[in-house]
């Protein structure tokens, strides 16, 4: 089988969401459209559509498979020449790791990467924040709007050049401070995300302003019925709770039909994984290496 990859592009989403809407485990963070979009250009992902599934090989900074797209319970694994072909997966949500495990047994070796575990929570605790494990955020928050003379609004596009100019001064901001590549990545990352905010199908997202100024904004997407995934969110910290504040909000206004919120991976980073937990997760969505032999 020889699969005809080409770059991830927004006329065929719609594709993708068809191959998504079959996948079992659908929680996953990684392969949102949007994510993969955003981060095509810094991993080189290319994706290729075969059957009901879609493959996703990124290049860059070498070549490694993602893990594939679709309705895995359906699909002859043991028949799939691109498994022995690619060799190597990454980003392989548990589901499959051990749907693999059982098509190909001795053959296939399984590693936990605990830095691309997703961060999965309750949207109702995040609304209410009630209890001792969220006292400070409660605090931070109701700092924030007690001190601040601010507006909530949700995303549109219409304010997609403000939020890119407060990105841009965040981004300087960081820089300055701690300089840092991959802070640059995701920087890229997001800019090409709200360049085409009108274009990717779902997107969500608000503001909060302060004398008319965008001092902080969250960008998601909706992943299933009953689950969301929070890109990206930046907030000015001279506004003490800003980030309480954006994250509280957004769910409350916009999310609250939803019962999950995915924050993402925490990269292997202390600093970020301290503040993840600090959120007090429900569960973990695990992920995994994967070596075909």
């Amino acid at each position: 089988m020889t699969l005809d990859f080409g770059p991830i592009s927004l006329d065929r989403q719609d594709d993708y969401h068809i191959a998504m809407t079959g996948c079992p485990q659908l929680m996953t963070s990684d392969f949102s459209f949007a994510n993969i979009f955003g981060w095509a250009e810094h991993y080189g992902l290319e994706w290729a559509f075969h059957k009901d599934l879609c493959f996703i090989r990124q290049t860059r900074p070498e070549v490694i498979y993602w893990a594939p797209v679709g309705p895995w319970d359906k699909y002859a694994w043991v028949d799939c020449s691109i498994m022995k072909e690619a060799q190597r997966f990454t980003r392989v949500p548990e589901a499959l790791a051990n749907h693999w495990e059982k098509a190909y047994g001795s053959a296939i070796k399984l590693t936990e990467n605990r830095g691309h575990w997703d961060y999965i929570y309750s949207v109702e605790e995040l609304i209410a924040l009630k209890g001792k494990k969220f006292h400070k955020k409660k605090n931070l928050l109701n700092q924030f709007i007690k001190n601040s003379n601010f507006q909530y609004e949700s995303m549109r596009p219409e304010c997609v050049e403000e939020v890119l100019e407060m990105q841009d001064e965040w981004y300087k901001w960081y820089e300055e401070n701690n300089p840092s590549e991959a802070i640059k990545a995701e920087n890229h990352a997001i800019t090409r995300v709200m360049l085409n905010f009108d274009q990717i199908k779902g997107l969500m997202g608000a503001t909060l302003r302060v004398d008319g100024k965008v001092i902080a904004y969250t960008v998601a997407e909706p992943l299933c019925d009953d689950s969301i995934v929070i890109h990206f969110e930046k907030g000015d910290i001279r506004h003490k709770g800003v980030y309480q504040a954006i994250n509280q909000m957004f769910l409350k206004n916009d999310a609250d039909t939803f019962t999950n919120v995915n924050r993402e991976q925490d990269l292997g980073d202390e600093g970020l994984r301290k503040a993840k937990l600090s959120y007090n997760p429900s569960f973990f969505l695990k992920k995994f290496e994967a070596i075909v032999s």
